[in-house]
């Protein structure tokens, strides 16, 4: 497939026309189209293509629906179907109102070549220097930086499934391009334990069995490639299988596959969660945790973007790290980036995950940005005991001022008046001596010595 710059980049004065009289106050997309004259053009895709080959689409408008299709929240197939119908669509990838389109499968494929050599930073710079000769981003102003999940598209397996589907995909993999490679090794049981996706959950049949039989089934594939086919050990499949079945068994002094387990104080543990595969089909993928509520499997995704309050929030860079990896690795490279880029920030906003006195030293020395962010905490034993203290000291007030409050609420319906057991005790001193405190005479009292009550009537 090559590609072949389109003879026109103006918008059709049909469809142009049309566009405006059924949106006078436009759209997303006719405002993509207006303002910024297209994100891209055809030329800046020319090295993704060979030179011969059959002409394919516009990677230009291609993109240009990739764009619209997040903004808007569409599925594959509703971004083709509004290219195909939708006339504001139309408009900003400058077609004729009689286009077909295209399948909605394209959108899939470009997606694919996009991830190929780092071109997803060569788009992002494209569409910055776009947006930066409209005027809706500049350099030395206020950008801010945090940190989301990314869920891998994978399904959650447990550690026999893992290893199981380790197997499986191997098989497969060797199926599909040698598959006189299994000649004298698969037998019939294969097939059954491996012939479709495992689905064993949390409480299989038979565990130690399965564990045993799997983990055997592993050894003997991986000598069997090792011993007549070592040119294949280098597959990608047959490597991801080769450190499954590390971080799930190893050998004892008998030569002997054992289970893995942090239980046993003999064995030797298993791997920390970011050098731990999860899955077969994604082995980048790491399981992360974030407190007591944050679980997720998959990616840490890094956002910077600008907020001024005299502008648009336009993201600048975005850095996608491992789930395990800390806030911190990412800040340098984020600065040399935004450099790179001519959009340095003047001050750079984070939260305390990225903050530290040597990365702030280290952004105002290098590329003179002020780093603004909370500090974290002071890591040593003597503060932490501190802190310890301190909310065990206000844990107790707290506590006591909700016990007063509870009592004299308690003792006021019940229209009495108690001294709170917590509340200051009584002065132990004598009363001899002490000066007389001046009471409150008893009006109801002096009122009927008067003779104004009705025993004084009857006197």
């Amino acid at each position: 497939m090559s590609i072949r710059p389109r003879p026109g980049d103006e918008v059709p004065e049909l469809t142009a026309r049309m566009a405006r009289a059924s949106n006078p106050g436009g759209t997303t997309a006719m405002w993509v189209r207006d303002r910024l004259d297209g994100l891209w053009r055809d030329e800046d895709f020319a090295d993704w293509y060979p030179r011969d080959g059959r002409r394919g689409l516009s990677p230009a408008q291609l993109a240009t629906v990739s764009v619209l299709q997040f903004l808007l929240g569409l599925s594959d197939r509703d971004a083709a179907e509004a290219v195909r119908c939708r006339i504001d669509f139309k408009y900003a990838l400058g077609l004729e109102l009689d286009d077909p389109g295209f399948h909605h499968s394209v959108l899939g494929d470009f997606r694919d070549r996009v991830l190929e050599g780092g071109r997803t930073d060569r788009l992002l710079d494209l569409v910055l220097a776009r947006l930066k000769e409209a005027g809706l981003v500049r350099e030395r102003t206020t950008q801010r930086t945090d940190s989301t999940h990314v869920l891998a598209s994978i399904r959650d397996l447990t550690r026999l499934e893992l290893v199981t589907e380790a197997v499986r995909a191997a098989l497969e993999d060797l199926a599909r391009t040698a598959d006189h490679t299994l000649d004298g090794l698969v037998e019939e049981d294969w097939g059954r334990r491996y012939g479709r996706p495992v689905r064993l959950g949390k409480n299989p049949t038979r565990p130690k069995t399965r564990i045993a039989t799997t983990g055997e089934d592993a050894r003997r594939l991986l000598e069997h490639l090792s011993r007549h086919h070592p040119g294949l050990l280098g597959r990608p499949q047959v490597q991801v299988l080769r450190q499954v079945l590390v971080q799930n068994y190893y050998w004892d002094p008998a030569g002997r596959l054992r289970w893995r387990d942090d239980a046993d104080a003999d064995g030797p543990g298993l791997p920390p969660s970011a050098d731990r595969i999860v899955s077969p089909y994604d082995p980048t993928a790491r399981y992360a945790r974030r407190g007591q509520v944050t679980r997720w499997t998959g990616f840490l995704a890094h956002v910077t973007e600008t907020c001024s309050d005299d502008g648009p929030n336009v993201i600048t860079d975005v850095a996608t790290m491992s789930a395990t990896s800390a806030d911190t690795e990412v800040l340098p490279g984020i600065h040399t980036r935004l450099e790179s880029r001519s959009l340095r920030p003047d001050q750079h906003l984070v939260d305390g995950g990225y903050t530290s006195l040597p990365h702030l030293e280290q952004a105002e020395r290098e590329h003179r940005i002020t780093l603004v962010g909370p500090l974290p905490g002071n890591p040593t034993r003597q503060h932490r005991r501190g802190d310890q203290l301190l909310r065990q000291h206000r844990g107790q007030r707290r506590h006591e001022r909700r016990g007063r409050l509870h009592w004299r609420l308690q003792h006021h319906q019940r229209g009495q008046r108690h001294r709170h057991p917590g509340a200051h005790p009584p002065d132990p001193r004598p009363t001899r001596g002490r000066p007389a405190t001046r009471t409150r005479p008893d009006r109801r009292r002096g009122l009927r010595g008067r003779g104004r009550g009705p025993r004084a009537r009857r006197r």
